[in-house]
């Protein structure tokens, strides 16, 4: 036992003897009162002195010039490494700055029109109303999808039409939805959208840039096929399927919903101040979380945002 865990001790002991003052009378009591206060107060005083004697010598065994390594309390220390998502966005981004594309990051908050409004959702629709999107008190919108975005790009790469006759912009980005929680329903998570436009932009365009990104993802050829669908931001609108692809236990008789793309409307173009009678376009935008979910076999898409280091330590 060290000096000041038996001063303590001693100080312990001191205060039982406080139960005796009640069992004295007069002049002894007081004298006994007395006699133990001068105690507690002389053990207080050692108790301080040993403890500020024992940071001294603490303080002057430490080498406040050493690097911080020599004085760090020995212990393990480990190398982090990227969330799984992150290196999933980075590598997106890499295969479509090399297929020829400019690459932004979307927005986290925004607002009714670009949300809406400049994406030719009537009025009334349903996703407009509480129970689909998010809304903070002042009115802003933490984005539902990341074609919020489509209208920023097609305004500022606008002048990309004279230089080099196209528009080609992806845009990485979070997004938010006020969804039930569950295994395969998150609220929050990634998409990646893709616009496009030139004097001759089409669907086979559009099927085929889609089709390249996912073939060089996944590392092998692909089929491809697609079944009509609809959003307001495009005409004609499709949902986007991929067989589905060995790496993933694929033989060929299985097809993956990957997302949704279509022709860009023409009142979006004329919206960006771009002639659709000149200019046609194609969009399109899937999610990040599923495609790491395949690739690795992640069952569960709450893992990405738990931050537990179990789930991350595999990566």
């Amino acid at each position: 036992m060290g000096r000041i865990e038996e001063l303590k001790l001693e100080l312990k002991n001191l205060g039982r003897e406080y139960a005796k003052i009640k069992t004295l009378e007069g002049p002894e009591r007081k004298a006994f009162g007395e006699k133990l206060n001068a105690k507690k107060s002389e053990l207080l005083q050692k108790i301080k002195e040993a403890e500020d004697s024992a940071e001294s010598e603490s303080l002057e065994s430490l080498d406040l010039t050493a690097p911080f390594s020599e004085n760090a309390p020995k212990f393990e220390f480990k190398k982090g490494t990227k969330h799984p998502l992150s290196t999933e966005l980075d590598l997106v981004a890499k295969i479509y700055r090399e297929m020829g594309f400019s690459v932004i990051e979307a927005c986290q908050l925004d607002d009714e029109f670009h949300m809406f409004d400049s994406l030719n959702f009537p009025k009334e629709h349903p996703a407009r109303d509480g129970y689909d999107t998010f809304r903070t008190e002042e009115g802003f919108i933490p984005p539902a999808h990341t074609s919020t975005m489509q209208y920023r790009a097609l305004t500022r790469f606008k002048s990309d039409l004279e230089k080099y006759g196209q528009i080609a912009v992806v845009v990485p980005g979070r997004v938010f939805r006020n969804e039930d929680v569950d295994a395969t329903h998150e609220h929050t998570f990634y998409q990646c959208e893709g616009v496009f436009v030139s004097k001759t932009a089409n669907l086979g365009q559009l099927l085929a840039v889609w089709k390249n990104f996912f073939e060089t993802y996944y590392g092998q050829s692909l089929n491809i096929k697609t079944q009509p669908g609809f959003f307001p931001f495009t005409e004609p609108s499709l949902e986007f399927q991929i067989e589905k692809p060995s790496a993933l236990g694929g033989k060929g008789d299985g097809w993956l919903e990957m997302g949704g793309c279509g022709m860009i409307h023409p009142n979006v173009l004329k919206t960006a101040g771009i002639d659709p009678e000149v200019y046609k376009g194609f969009a399109w935008g899937g999610g990040i979380d599923r495609l790491v979910m395949l690739k690795y076999g992640i069952n569960d898409v709450r893992y990405f945002e738990s931050g537990k280091l179990e789930f991350l330590k595999e990566f």
